[in-house]
């Protein structure tokens, strides 16, 4: 299951509220739940960081690949911590990792890896092609940059 991360191997946080439709039959968070707060913690970062409304920028991030590794429970009716840091920065792609944690405590819950490729914001159905990563974006993810 690997090492479980702790709360300074991230740079920014934000707070989310858990609600009771949160839970699954066995009395913790649904997994489905842990993939929206996990793309909920670096799209809202994103947009409140730059000031702009992201998915009107040239280029747009779309999901490569998201996973996470849990340690242990969470649910509801305590709120929820998201750690946020990002692993590598490349041309047309970013790596994040985003720590939850639930209650006291530097141990994270579990950690998402959350990867957007950059492609061009026009016609879909055309096909979208990668394109670097706006520099008004880079410039709010490069002071996130952790050692891994």
């Amino acid at each position: 299951m690997g090492t479980r991360p702790t709360r300074e191997a991230y740079r920014v946080w934000r707070q989310a509220t858990t609600r009771w439709a949160d839970d699954d039959v066995y009395g913790h968070m649904n997994n489905a739940r842990y993939f929206e707060l996990i793309d909920t913690a670096v799209n809202a970062h994103l947009a409140e960081a730059t000031g702009v409304d992201i998915r009107t920028l040239p280029a747009v991030g779309v999901v490569a690949e998201v996973s996470c590794r849990y340690f242990r429970e969470v649910g509801y009716p305590d709120p929820i911590d998201l750690g946020l840091a990002v692993e590598r920065i490349g041309t047309s792609s970013i790596v994040y990792r985003i720590g939850i944690f639930q209650g006291p405590g530097d141990e994270a819950a579990a950690e998402g890896r959350f990867v957007h490729v950059y492609v061009d914001n026009v016609d879909r159905e055309q096909g979208r092609t990668s394109t670097p990563v706006p520099d008004v974006i880079r410039a709010v993810v490069e002071p996130l940059v952790v050692e891994t």
